[in-house]
C-alpha cells in the first residue's frame, strides 16, 4: 500500500486532508512542523509527501533539500500564497507539483491516483527537466535575456500537471508556448487539443468543450464528446479565456475543481484526466473589472502564469527568427533566396505591433515578392517608408502561371496598403476569390 506523508500547521485542514487521502488507498502519517516531519522521513521514506509553504519553524521548501533527487519520493507543495517566485523555487528544488489552497480536490486526487499505480508497479524514472538552449526552447525560438526567462519558467513547471496561464499580446506565440509545455510533459504521448474560445459561438462553446447527449438540443442526433474528453490523458489549450461567456465558466471552474463534466443534457458525471493550459491577450486584472473573467476562475488558472514578452523587447530576436521563417520557405520550396543588408535592417529597426505572427507574414510576402534577394522593395511600406512602390514586376522566362498570380496578387495588395476589396477590383475578381487565394498563401 502507498505511503504518504502530509506536513501543515493547521490540525483541522491536516485532519480532513489525512482522511482524503486514506480513501485514496493510502497509509499516512502527518506532522505539523518541519522538525516532526523530518522525524517521519527518518522512519519510513512515503511514496508522496504533501507540505505546506509557512510552517512555524520554517518555510515547507526547507524540506526538499531532504531528499535524494533519485528516490521515487514525490514532493507536491501546498500554499494559500500563490505567488510565482515560491513556485518556480519549489519546482527548481525538485517539487513535483504545487497546490493552492482551497486545493483543487480533483487535481489532487489525480496526483495521488498516479503515485498509488506507480507503486503498484516499477517507478519510472523520475522525468529530467529539459536543459534551456541558448536560441531554441521547444516550439519556440530566441535568445534575448527576456525569453531566456520564459524558457526557464517553461522547463520547470513543464513535467508538472500545474495549470498555466499564458499572459502576452496577440501574435507573442502563447499557443507555441502551450505546445512547448506539452511536448516536455508526462502526457507527451496524450493528445494536445487547441481551443480558441473566441472563434466559437456562444451557443456551440458549451457543447463544444462538454459535449452533448443525444437529443439534448434539435440537431443533437447522437453523442457528443467535447474537447474535455477527447483531450483525456493529454493537454487542453483553451486560447482567449476571456472571451468565454461568463456564464459558461462557472461551469469550466467545476471541472477545474472536480476533474469531472456533464455532457449538454445528461445528468451522469463522467471523470476527465486533463491538463489545462489557458491563455489571454487581455491583463487579466483588467479582465476581471470589466467582466471578462470571473475573479474566482482566475485564482484558479493561475497557478502559474507565464509571460509572453512582445518582439520589440526581444532585441536580436527578430534576425534570427527572420532567418529561421525565410529558411522554412527555402526548405520548402528548394530555394536559396536571402536577404540583403538594408532589408535585414529595416526589419530589426520596426517596432512590430503584431509580434512574431507579423514578422513571419511579412516574410513570407517578402520571399513571394523576391526572385533571389530580398531588398527593402519587397517589405511592406511601413518598414520601408520612403521608398517608392513599384508598379513593375519582372518574371524570369518559364516561371510558372501560379507563382506569376501569387506574385502580382500580393505586390497589388501591397500596392494599396493592404486593401483586399481595392486589391480585389483592381485585379478584376470577386473579394470571396482574393480571400481564397491569399487563404492558400497562408497570409490571412
Amino acid at each position: 500500500m502507498p505511503h504518504a506523508l502530509a506536513v501543515d500547521d493547521d490540525p483541522n485542514f491536516l485532519l480532513a486532508l489525512a482522511e482524503l487521502i486514506e480513501g485514496q488507498g493510502f497509509t499516512v502519517n502527518t506532522a505539523t512542523t518541519l522538525r516532526d516531519a523530518r522525524q517521519r522521513l527518518s522512519r519510513q521514506t512515503p511514496d508522496i509527501v504533501l507540505v505546506d509553504l509557512y510552517l512555524p519553524d520554517g518555510n515547507g521548501i526547507e524540506l526538499l533539500k531532504d531528499f535524494d533527487p533519485v528516490r521515487p519520493t514525490q514532493v507536491v507543495l501546498m500554499t494559500g500564497h500563490a505567488d510565482l517566485e515560491s513556485a518556480v523555487q519549489a519546482l527548481r528544488l525538485g517539487a513535483s507539483d504545487y497546490l493552492t489552497k482551497p486545493l483543487d480536490i480533483g487535481r489532487l486526487k489525480s496526483i495521488l491516483g498516479k503515485v498509488a499505480n506507480e507503486s503498484a508497479e516499477e517507478r519510472p524514472a523520475p522525468i529530467e527537466i529539459p536543459a534551456v538552449e541558448v536560441g531554441r526552447f521547444g516550439l519556440l525560438i530566441g535568445q534575448s535575456p527576456s525569453m531566456q526567462d520564459v524558457y526557464s519558467l517553461l522547463a520547470r513547471v513543464a513535467p508538472t500537471d500545474a495549470t498555466v496561464f499564458v499572459i502576452g499580446e496577440s501574435g507573442t506565440g502563447k499557443d507555441l508556448a502551450a505546445q512547448t509545455l506539452h511536448m516536455l510533459s508526462a502526457r507527451a504521448r496524450g493528445p494536445f487539443l487547441p481551443l480558441n474560445c473566441g472563434a466559437i459561438s456562444p451557443t456551440l462553446i458549451e457543447s463544444e468543450l462538454f459535449g452533448h447527449e443525444r437529443g439534448s438540443f434539435t440537431g443533437a442526433q447522437r453523442r457528443h464528446q467535447g474537447y474535455f474528453e477527447r483531450a483525456h490523458g493529454g493537454t487542453l489549450f483553451l486560447d482567449e479565456i476571456t472571451e468565454m461567456p461568463i456564464e459558461l465558466q462557472v461551469k469550466l471552474l467545476r471541472v477545474l475543481e472536480t476533474g469531472q463534466l456533464t455532457r449538454v443534457g445528461g445528468d451522469q458525471p463522467t471523470e476527465v484526466d486533463v491538463r489545462v493550459i489557458t491563455a489571454t491577450n487581455r491583463d487579466p486584472a483588467a479582465a476581471v473589472g470589466q467582466g471578462k473573467l470571473r475573479e474566482d476562475l482566475l485564482y484558479r488558472l493561475q497557478v502559474f502564469p507565464v509571460t509572453m514578452p512582445p518582439l520589440r523587447e526581444r532585441g536580436g530576436d527578430v534576425e534570427q527568427l527572420a532567418e529561421h521563417f525565410l529558411g522554412e520557405l527555402n526548405e520548402r520550396s528548394g530555394t536559396p533566396k536571402a536577404y540583403s543588408a538594408d532589408a535585414l535592417d529595416r526589419l530589426r529597426d520596426h517596432p512590430w505591433p503584431g509580434n512574431v505572427r507579423e514578422l513571419k507574414n511579412v516574410i513570407h510576402r517578402a520571399y513571394i515578392l523576391a526572385d533571389a534577394e530580398i531588398e527593402p522593395r519587397h517589405l511592406p511600406h511601413a518598414l520601408a517608408p520612403e521608398a517608392v512602390p513599384t508598379r513593375a514586376l519582372h518574371f524570369e522566362v518559364g516561371a510558372s502561371i501560379e507563382e506569376v498570380e501569387r506574385r502580382l496578387i500580393i505586390a497589388t495588395l501591397d500596392l494599396h496598403g493592404g486593401n483586399k476589396r481595392k486589391t480585389a477590383d483592381v485585379l478584376g475578381v470577386s473579394l470571396k476569390t482574393l480571400y481564397n487565394r491569399l487563404n492558400a498563401y497562408r497570409m490571412v
